[in-house]
Parts: C-alpha cells; sequence; structure tokens
C-alpha cells in the first residue's frame, strides 16, 4: 500500500484494504485479549506426530514424558551403560 500511487482510481480499492486490516486487527485484539494476554495462534490437529526427548542420562526425560502423556515408563536409578548403538543407525 505505500508504494501504491493515490489517486481517484485507487483510493477505493486503499479504502477497502485500510477497512479490512483495521478489522483484523480489531479481531485479533479482541482475542488476544480475552485469553489473557499475548498472541494467540491455533494449531490444527491431525495426524501423528513424533517427538523427540534428546538429554544427558538421568536427567528426568523419562519422568517428563510420564507427567505429559498416560505413559508408564519405568523410572528408575540405572547406571549409564551403553556398548552399541540402537536404532535405525547404519554403519
Amino acid at each position: 500500500m505505500k508504494k501504491t500511487q493515490i489517486n481517484k482510481k485507487t483510493e477505493h480499492h486503499i479504502g477497502l484494504l485500510k477497512a479490512k486490516l483495521a478489522k483484523l486487527r480489531a479481531d485479533l485484539e479482541k482475542s488476544t485479549s480475552s485469553k489473557g494476554g499475548g498472541q494467540a495462534f491455533e494449531v490444527k490437529k491431525g495426524g501423528d506426530a513424533t517427538i523427540v526427548l534428546i538429554g544427558l542420562p538421568s536427567v528426568g526425560k523419562s519422568t517428563i514424558l510420564n507427567r505429559l502423556t498416560n505413559a508408564k515408563s519405568k523410572v528408575a536409578a540405572y547406571a549409564y551403560y551403553a556398548d552399541s548403538c540402537s536404532g535405525n543407525h547404519e554403519a
């Protein structure tokens, strides 16, 4: 809009764009004020997701997984020991 020359032919179009922007700003302000602050956004849920928890041994990865989900991951004080790679790693 800044680069658009204002003349009789473009005045109406620019007025429509400004009205749309004002309405969108008002809607955004209304939705953020009702939720308690900050900009809000919504993510449509669909399909499966994969989440990876990476961290050093004994830092609480299983504990946070158990608390965030209904998982029943076994939590205990194990000594760290890895003699080989596991997973889909190829040498």
